[in-house]
């Protein structure tokens, strides 16, 4: 899988936790649907500004938008269990 296909597939997850259609997200962050959807399938390169609309668009950090975000929750779920 490309990063490509893994950013537009972390961008498809957060859109659908939020209960966001790709044309309400593509309003929000002024963005046309059918580029939403090309970054979900992962055949557009994405710049740092629409990366950041995404961001926006979505209320998350953008480094949540790369995973992250759940990569470090889940880490300092281990780490309290280790502890316990």
């Amino acid at each position: 899988m490309t990063i490509l296909q893994k950013f537009g597939r972390r961008v498809r997850e957060l859109r659908q936790a939020k209960g966001l259609s790709q044309e309400k997200l593509a309003e929000l962050a002024n963005l046309h649907r059918t580029y939403i959807s090309s970054v979900e399938l992962g055949e557009r390169n994405v710049s740092l500004k629409n990366i950041e609309a995404f961001a926006n668009a979505l209320g998350v950090p953008i480094t949540e938008l790369f995973g992250q975000g759940a990569i470090q929750a889940r880490e300092r779920s281990e780490l309290k269990r280790k502890k316990n």
